[in-house]
């Protein structure tokens, strides 16, 4: 879909820069950012301070435009629709979101790869995000580049209507809401659950008449949202996966930007990273609270039941390998990222510890 406005957006872009050549400083670039969410959610925090960095960081020669919701588009096709004909100039999505068109980017739903968030966020830093991003400007024929990927949500947990989970025996019976994406399904079923693609805006209504019995979300969506309201009662605090958020921006927009101007970009969006990796931390503290009051259960495995959830899962690591295009290149750069960054944090505690 990327190759059919490709030449039409390169023309104007180049009459655009001969016309800014000699007078950069004077440039105004108008930077339109979509979030498919609501001005409660981590995006919009993060968008918050990347507005207000770059539009003071380039002295109002960049000025940046939040559509929060669905006005421009409304999910990952019509978004990347809307960033390659020009209509869009920064987009934000979960990996599911965009999987059809980068299936690889899936990987940040394989199961217990990131140990916490120490280690997530120095894995979302590194260079790795930088082999991602090449390989989403090669499939996107040049015209989506990967910015940064910070969080939206916290962790994904199991949560469900029934019971406790504790074993992977427990989530037998169980039918489980998932995204249309492959692997969260391949997750559900590795685990002994039925996956079931609901839509997001459907999941409260799907509690409430036992269409699903459960889902994998983290506790600010799941509070966001009312569910207990709809019956959902049990979480599982296992944090099988980081809810990775993917910044991608219109990369001809991107670089018809004097340099300086790109490097305010840049530096605005490494902002807003910080601000997503800090916004759910403080947000669940009252979550975790509010679903407690109201009598929601939380329970925390045991290292051991981790463990068999983890075990259980593993499954869906060769799934992604042999099924995924890029699969097994980005499983191993992803797995290994992970554990380059606990080796790190192990060095550290023991300098750290004494």
């Amino acid at each position: 879909m990327f190759n059919k406005t490709k030449k039409l957006l390169s023309a104007a872009l180049i009459g655009s820069s001969i016309a800014l050549s000699g007078a950069a400083a004077a440039a105004d670039f108008n930077l339109r950012a979509v979030a498919n969410s609501n001005e409660n959610d981590e995006d919009y925090d993060g968008l918050v301070v990347f507005k207000d960095y770059v539009e003071a960081a380039s002295n109002g020669a960049i000025k940046v435009d939040l559509y929060i919701g669905t006005q421009l588009c409304a999910n990952g096709t019509e978004c990347l629709q809307a960033i390659e004909d020009g209509s869009v100039d920064i987009y934000v999505s979960t990996s599911g979101g965009v999987a059809s068109t980068f299936p690889y980017v899936q990987m940040f739903d394989l199961p217990y790869v990131m140990a916490n968030d120490r280690v997530a966020e120095e894995v979302l830093q590194g260079p790795f995000v930088r082999d991602l991003r090449d390989q989403i400007l090669k499939d996107s024929d040049g015209v989506v580049r990967l910015m940064t990927i910070g969080n939206t949500g916290g962790w994904r947990n199991f949560a469900n209507t029934k019971r406790t989970l504790r074993t992977p025996a427990d989530f037998k019976g169980l039918k489980i809401r998932t995204v249309v994406a492959d692997l969260p399904q391949e997750l559900v079923k590795a685990l002994g659950a039925s996956p079931t693609p609901i839509p997001w805006p459907e999941l409260f209504s799907s509690f409430q008449t036992g269409v699903v019995d459960g889902s994998k979300n983290g506790i600010t969506d799941i509070m966001g949202m009312k569910f207990p309201e709809a019956g959902l009662k049990y979480v599982t605090l296992d944090g099988h996966a980081y809810m990775a958020a993917l910044w991608m921006m219109n990369n001809e927009v991107f670089k018809s930007m004097p340099e300086e101007m790109r490097k305010v970009v840049v530096d605005g969006f490494a902002a807003l990273q910080q601000a997503t990796f800090a916004s759910p931390k403080r947000k669940s503290i009252q979550a975790y609270q509010e679903f407690k009051k109201i009598g929601g259960e939380l329970y925390v495995p045991t290292p051991d039941q981790k463990a068999a959830l983890a075990q259980a899962a593993k499954p869906v690591y060769s799934w992604f390998q042999s099924n995924v295009r890029e699969g097994d290149r980005f499983f191993k750069a992803f797995q290994a990222a992970s554990k380059e960054a606990e080796a790190k944090f192990a060095a550290e505690y023991e300098k750290d510890l004494k």
